[in-house]
């Protein structure tokens, strides 16, 4: 992982490259707010719907990736901090979202992106690293309520 310092919603900075064990970052487009609306057509952009569902998914399954070593759990996408939080009380996440506003990741990285009402987005992938290391990455990503037992299947396997 590259060294760079993301913003979380605990109010932090975390580098991932720095932490030790194992961590697993889900990457996803974009988390609505109730009432506010989504950019048109959403629903058509293959991909870009069910950021809630994947992210109370890693909710529910938090305790048992924790028994499987899981040290540290971020879910992470383009959008600001403030817009985050409202995410993580409403879906009382027991872990911090991680803000990649700048891109500064998605370049780095080469993430897949694309662009929905003016805002670049990352598509769904998620990444699985031991001590600051990328060990497997999971793309594409469907449907989105599964990806965490999709990851628990592959830490079962060893990965």
């Amino acid at each position: 992982m590259p060294a760079l310092a993301l913003a979380t919603t605990g109010g932090a900075a975390v580098d991932l490259s720095a932490l030790a064990g194992l961590t697993v970052v889900y990457i996803y487009p974009k988390t609505g707010q109730p009432g506010v609306a989504l950019p048109d057509n959403w629903d058509m952009i293959p991909g870009a719907r069910g950021c809630t569902p994947q992210s109370c998914a890693f909710r529910d399954h938090y305790a048992e990736l924790s028994e499987l070593g899981v040290a540290h759990l971020f879910g992470l996408s383009t959008q600001n901090t403030d817009w985050q939080e409202e995410a993580v009380s409403r879906l009382h996440l027991p872990f911090a979202l991680l803000s990649d506003a700048d891109l500064a990741l998605a370049e780095a990285l080469n993430l897949p992106r694309f662009e929905a009402a003016g805002e670049v987005l990352l598509k769904r992938l998620t990444l699985i690293l031991r001590d600051g290391v990328i060990r497997d990455v999971i793309y594409p990503i469907f449907p989105p309520d599964q990806n965490a037992e999709i990851v628990i299947a592959r830490l079962k396997n060893g990965v």
